[in-house]
């Protein structure tokens, strides 16, 4: 395709070839929730003579780690046809991700069509006025906090630009001068670096520089911190026989049952943060064959020495096989999965790795008081247990493990942190029968407590996230439960 270096619309010296111009501009969707409706976001800057435009204009969006949030770039070119001067939108290609697979990303950066490079536009945005000191030609303003991200994105050297001004009470304040500075020289803190000459006699004096971190999931996720995700689910009698329609395992070939339904609600979004996507997966209070032992943590897939499953589709893969293979049975013993997952956590606690256990269960637990021990003695570890009931029995025991409001205690030791948050699957079911829907509510509440116990388990132990890392990858350490 030909393309020209000027093009002005009043030549008329412009014979009428067909000569083409390459202008290209990317469209942001976002899909809503439950009605799967794509809706536009926004829109870049029309680039165009190019076949690698770097685009200037950012899309801010709002991330929730508790939502599966969907995107959609569609890329556009627009041929100007210099004969007729008729623009028409070419659709070049697009594609799909989420915000999640963008955030759990090597260095917060996933490659789709092409590589995305950020630039800077030049100009300067307001991000902070100091209050008025009226009559004095000394003044000492308050001291202020900023973050960081206002102040310079995380860029230490962008230049910082500070304007001072003589106050006018009818408002046409008087320009006295400016200077320029940067975070990396601000934080020098006082010294003679930090006196800047506004105009000929006038300076102005850096009389303190204070950094407080206060970190945040996504700092934390951008460091390279993994999160581990393992599945456990009941398979005790009280289900019913899963050939059978009424039955909490029914596998119906038209719809996903409501532990399948869990599994890939809550699956579907930690999966974005685990690079490998492997997942452990097991079962408890089935008998096994041959000999019909009762095991209340045998993996999913039949393989002792690696249970791990491959992706959330391989997880369900082999929840549906061990339901033909085992026997429904009993107990409901929460104790041995969440020992075994701790002894994991236990081993990573440098902050590169946390542990979410997500338990679906249909009734009570039968060992409530050693699930409890297990509960305290997994607070001081990077982990975090999600557990979900499904069917319509009574959960009110369940509400003793979900510290929000009492924290768990075992022989007299309350819990480090609150680490478990159980919700019951029927509150969050759509009453039309849509079950998206259903499962995005689902995940929504069960999820939102994990950044913050995340950071909570971080600050306990003085953990900082690490650098962001490059786009290179690196290689990850996914230890077997």
């Amino acid at each position: 395709m030909a393309s020209i270096g000027e093009f002005d619309p009043l030549n008329t010296r412009v014979p009428a070839t067909k000569i083409e111009v390459t202008v290209s501009l990317v469209v942001l969707y976002l899909q809503a929730v439950g009605t799967k409706e794509w809706r536009e976001f926004g829109r870049t800057e029309v680039i165009d003579n190019t076949r690698n435009p770097d685009f200037v204009r950012k899309f801010v969006l709002d991330f929730f780690f508790e939502e599966k949030q969907n995107l959609r770039f569609d890329v556009l070119g627009i041929n100007c046809l210099l004969s007729t001067l008729s623009p028409s939108k070419d659709f070049l290609g697009q594609t799909f991700c989420t915000l999640g697979e963008i955030i759990g990303s090597t260095g917060g950066r996933k490659e789709l069509l092409k590589e995305t490079k950020f630039n800077e536009d030049g100009t300067f945005t307001i991000c902070h006025k100091t209050e008025v000191i009226k009559n004095t030609l000394n003044p000492v303003w308050q001291p202020f906090t900023i973050p960081v991200r206002a102040l310079c994105n995380g860029d230490y050297d962008r230049t910082v630009k500070v304007d001072v001004y003589d106050w006018d009470r009818d408002g046409s304040h008087d320009f006295i001068g400016e200077f320029t500075t940067s975070y990396r020289e601000l934080s020098r803190g006082q010294n003679q670096f930090n006196v800047y000459e506004v105009r000929h006699g006038m300076e102005v004096t850096l009389l303190s520089f204070k950094v407080e971190s206060e970190y945040t999931f996504v700092d934390f996720i951008r460091g390279g911190t993994q999160l581990n995700f393992t599945v456990a689910i009941d398979f005790t009698a009280s289900n019913g026989n899963p050939s059978q329609p009424t039955s909490l395992h029914y596998m119906s070939p038209y719809q996903m049952n409501a532990y399948a339904m869990a599994l890939k609600a809550v699956g579907e979004i930690i999966q974005d943060y685990d690079s490998d996507k492997l997942f452990p997966a097991y079962g408890f209070g089935a008998k096994l064959p041959p000999d019909g032992k009762i095991s209340h943590a045998f993996p999913l897939n039949g393989d002792n020495d690696n249970p791990n499953c491959v992706g959330i589709e391989g997880v369900l893969e082999s929840y549906f096989q061990s339901l033909r293979a085992v026997q429904l049975y009993g107990p409901t013993n929460f104790a041995p999965v969440i020992n075994k997952v701790a002894n994991c956590a236990a081993e990573i606690t440098d902050g590169s790795q946390y542990f979410v256990l997500l338990m679906i269960t249909d009734g009570v637990i039968s060992d409530m008081v050693q699930t409890k021990e297990a509960v305290v003695n997994a607070a001081s570890l990077p982990l975090s247990i999600i557990i979900v009931g499904v069917g319509p029995a009574e959960f009110d025991a369940m509400e003793e493990l979900d510290g929000d409001e009492v924290r768990v205690s075992s022989r007299g030791r309350l819990a480090e942190r609150d680490i478990v948050q159980f919700v019951p699957f029927r509150d969050y079911i759509d009453r039309s029968g849509n079950q998206v829907l259903s499962m995005a509510r689902l995940a929504k509440d069960v999820l939102a407590e994990i950044p913050d116990q995340l950071l909570s388990f971080m600050k306990s132990r003085g953990i900082e996230p690490r650098p962001a890392l490059s786009s290179s990858p690196l290689p990850q350490l996914h230890r077997h439960i």
